[in-house]
């Protein structure tokens, strides 16, 4: 699925007074994780916020940064009584399991040494890995929260470090602003990441400071990362038939999968002939097709199509001079089939 984006409605570890219009914000941008703090707003909003980030079909987190355990047990007492989804942070892991037993709330709380506030990561590397091995063992415990951005150790050796050393999810945190922050989290191997006072402050690098624009920006670089970026433009059809004349000899113009999109030009009757395991789509784009079966012939006007199952003996002719058609058929397709013909082509060009 790739690293997951959380969008934090929090400044200096705080739940902003005006959450509930970013949380707007973010809903209309297409953000799907979205969280907020145990400070900042009274319980009875925050259970508002809840329900109307989980209405807008986005899966809620509550970030735990109370220090004492008094306030921590009651976080955790209201992320069971608002329904969040995931519960972040914290640090009394032995009293909060018991809360949660038999809820469905997924628990990631800090490793390491967490200090004042806003919070910090104490210690060292190794420190903080101990602290996230113990606590990855334990039953209840669905992942690590790790303060990476906050600590005064390597960050991206201590984000490494962690992520191998356990076999859960870990979710970065602390001051992420950029594309490279992020990436390093990606290389590190983390699950996901927060970002919270970089947009809201318009911090992040984006053609303009609003949230909309600093949300769509942080999601366009974490699908970059995520390698999930779409390279095709629409491709013109009677542009793409302009390109080349020759006939019988089909051009490949885009691939779903294993299967080929291909365009050719028919002039007049091919081979009889037939494809062992392809299935073919014929499209036509100009012309008139006549496919000839041994039971029957088709013809297939302009905007038609026809389908050929494999083993089908079949014989496409051009009706009318030229016919442009697109074929969507598996890579594996030579065009004259079992035929032995002086037109198979195995080269095929690309449009």
């Amino acid at each position: 699925m790739g690293l997951r984006f959380i969008f934090m409605l929090t400044r200096n570890d705080e739940t902003v007074g005006d959450a509930e219009q970013h949380l707007k914000t973010a809903l209309a941008a297409g953000v799907h994780h979205i969280g907020f703090k145990d400070v900042g707003l009274p319980f009875e909003r925050l259970k508002d916020l809840n329900a109307a980030i989980k209405a807008g079909g986005a899966t809620s987190y509550l970030e735990v940064v109370s220090l004492d355990e008094a306030s921590e047990l009651a976080s955790a007492r209201a992320a069971v009584d608002i329904g969040v989804d995931i519960l972040l942070g914290g640090t009394h892991v032995d009293a909060v399991l018991p809360i949660l037993a038999g809820t469905d709330i997924r628990y990631f709380p800090f490793p390491g040494r967490i200090e004042g506030h806003p919070s910090v990561l104490a210690g060292t590397i190794d420190e903080v890995v101990d602290s996230a091995v113990a606590l990855a063992a334990r039953d209840g415990v669905h992942g690590l929260d790790l303060l990476a951005y906050r600590s005064a150790e390597n960050v991206t050796g201590l984000m490494a470090a962690v992520c191998a050393a356990v076999d859960k999810p870990v979710i970065m945190a602390g001051s992420i602003g950029s594309r490279d922050q992020i990436e390093i989290a990606r290389r590190s191997g983390a699950a996901g990441f927060t970002i919270g006072t970089a947009a809201l402050d318009g911090d992040y690098p984006a053609d303009s400071p609003e949230l909309e624009t600093q949300l769509r920006s942080i999601q366009r670089d974490v699908a970059g990362v995520n390698k999930h970026l779409s390279p095709f433009a629409p491709k013109n059809l009677d542009r793409a038939f302009a390109t080349f004349s020759d006939t019988w000899s089909p051009r490949i113009a885009g691939q779903v999968n294993n299967m080929m999109v291909k365009l050719a030009k028919f002039e007049g009757e091919f081979v009889w002939h037939h494809h062992e395991v392809e299935d073919e789509l014929f499209l036509v784009h100009k012309g008139r097709l006549l496919m000839k079966f041994r039971d029957r012939d088709e013809i297939v006007e302009e905007g038609e199509f026809i389908i050929v199952p494999h083993g089908v003996e079949h014989c496409p002719v051009a009706l009318d001079g030229v016919c442009e058609v697109l074929l969507l058929e598996p890579a594996t397709t030579v065009n004259t089939g079992n035929a032995d013909d002086a037109r198979r082509v195995t080269d095929l060009a690309h449009v």
